[in-house]
């Protein structure tokens, strides 16, 4: 595969697309598959064949789209019209619309501020490209940046434009990328890897599974040009055994890839050789942390393992070892195509860029959304979210996941970034974000992820194996009016214990549910202990 090739096979997909006046975009990722958008698509294909207008319009199943709420979610293209709960029996009516007046009791309008406040890098392609064309990903700049790479920089230009970016990883700590890489590159090793960390297991977040179903191309070109910038030759995709449409999205990309040679041995005719093989994992939370994550992959148990060293110098066999998660290499490709320059010129000082987040829980617009750091929480809940259901009362928002802490409504206007969350107890995380609303007891909300981190402990160190446990009975003696001081007084000094004693993060980051709403909502704590008043 060589540039002209692909200059031609964008061609002819945009010259095949050029020949229907009328597209309609079917989302078929998982959350409108769950309403059955797949028989919505097929519906609409047969009106077309049935009506004679086959012709004059094609049906194509996208990604996500976003606005999971209010799914299936169909559009028709170019005309910019957004439909919202389509069924199948819609068919007819959507097709007699072609030309004329859009169906209004089904139009979703575009101006709204869920999609306007928007600003999309990670989500470019998705609703708008087919996740199993790579010829559709192609004809929307896929693999160009790799192209690029190969036959115009050298692997340290590559690390200095990511290192300009100012991207850090999305995965929770937010490590700047181009000083991960650099490292990596800089390690001793006869053989190198890339593992890309997409085993998302945060309760409500969705964000890597809707990217590899949307995109797979794109991941997969970050990760080429990764292993490119560090001298891989070997990559791994890390993904959960529960999310079958991703992976299988991923291996026809895979296939597909390797069929135009831009995976396999020497990629766009360089010396370059770069393969990618998919690893299940087996639901393990725990397999989250990078060195349990390898385990895993090796065959081993998924348990942390202390560090130093670190996988970028003792990793994946012991060889130097690049770890980032599907968001990460998700924002590589457009870098190296528009420009450190232009990535860092969003967001604010210290966090650039976008960042990915799914907004679930107790707010109007639940779904997919991707936001400019630097964005208010105020913003994202009230805007792009529209505010809180059956006229309830927000009262928190859940960020980081297990391991992160709850914001109440005194920080609203507080900016997402990095640094401002730290500040306030809770952490970016891989972008999960749950609101909570003044129907819903803070207590009950620290103790029902204390069972998860607790369910989800692997049990090699004590701390975590135990704290976590005697951390979920007490919260549950709380909850159940039972408690006394003494026993909130043992609470925080087990948080304590638990957080600077565990092996890895993820008992490092179990207490910080009950620190963070101890610190903002005790008086709900000291209302279900029986000795004492509300306060």
């Amino acid at each position: 595969m060589i540039g002209d090739e692909l200059i031609k096979i964008a061609q002819a997909e945009q010259a095949e697309k050029a020949q229907y006046p009328h597209h309609i975009h079917v989302c078929t990722g998982t959350p409108c598959l769950a309403s059955r958008s797949d028989m919505v698509k097929q519906a609409l294909e047969q009106e077309l064949e049935q009506s004679g207008k086959a012709r004059l319009c094609r049906v194509k199943g996208v990604g996500c789209k976003g606005l999971c709420a209010a799914g299936p979610l169909v559009s028709v293209e170019p005309d910019g019209i957004l439909y919202q709960g389509v069924t199948p029996d819609d068919a007819s009516v959507i097709v007699a619309s072609l030309d004329s007046t859009p169906v209004k009791r089904l139009q979703c309008s575009l101006e709204m501020p869920f999609f306007k406040r928007q600003v999309k890098i990670v989500l470019e392609n998705s609703g708008a490209i087919d996740p199993e064309s790579i010829e559709d990903y192609i004809a929307a700049d896929g693999y160009q940046a790799l192209f690029h790479v190969l036959t115009m920089m050298t692997p340290a230009e590559v690390i200095s434009q990511i290192t300009k970016s100012g991207l850090r990883g999305r995965g929770g700590a937010g490590y700047p990328t181009g000083l991960k890489w650099s490292t990596v590159a800089k390690s001793h090793g006869e053989r190198k890897f890339v593992i890309c960390n997409a085993d998302e297991g945060d309760p409500g977040a969705f964000m890597d599974r809707s990217v590899l179903e949307s995109d797979p191309h794109r991941v997969i070109e970050g990760m080429a040009i990764a292993a490119y910038a560090i001298g891989a030759s070997q990559g791994y995709l890390y993904v959960r055994a529960e999310y079958p449409l991703a992976v299988d999205r991923l291996k026809t990309a895979i296939r597909q890839a390797k069929k135009l040679g831009l995976l396999g041995e020497n990629i766009c005719g360089t010396p370059f050789s770069f393969n990618v093989d998919i690893r299940l994992g087996a639901g393990a939370f725990v397999c989250g942390e990078e060195t349990a994550l390898i385990a895993s992959i090796e065959g081993k148990i998924g348990q942390p393992r202390p560090r130093p060293p670190y996988p970028a110098e003792h990793g994946l066999w012991g060889f130097p070892t690049l770890v980032n998660n599907v968001e990460t290499f998700a924002n590589v490709a457009p870098i190296i195509r528009k420009g450190a320059e232009w990535f860092s010129s969003i967001g604010n000082e210290k966090s650039k860029g976008t960042k990915v987040f799914s907004l679930a829980g107790r707010v109007v617009n639940n779904g997919l959304i991707e936001v400019p750091m630097g964005i208010t929480l105020r913003e994202i809940v009230f805007e792009i979210g529209a505010g809180i259901p059956d006229g309830r009362q927000f009262k928190a928002v859940q960020t980081g996941g297990p391991s992160g802490g709850c914001v109440p409504a005194q920080y609203l206007d507080m900016p997402v970034d990095y640094e401002s969350l730290l500040e306030i107890g809770t952490y970016m995380g891989s972008g999960g974000m749950i609101v909570v609303d003044d129907t819903s007891s803070m207590v009950d909300v620290a103790r029902y992820f204390m069972e998860f981190s607790m369910t989800e402990s692997c049990g090699k160190c004590v701390p975590c194996r135990v704290g976590t446990a005697q951390m979920y009975n007490l919260l549950d003696s709380i909850a159940a009016g039972t408690a006394t001081l003494e026993d909130l007084a043992l609470l925080e000094r087990l948080c304590d214990v638990v957080k600077h004693a565990s092996l890895c993060g993820l008992g490092q980051g179990a207490p910080n549910p009950v620190i963070s709403t101890l610190r903002y909502f005790r008086d709900e704590y000291l209302a279900r202990i029986r000795q004492q008043e509300v306060v």
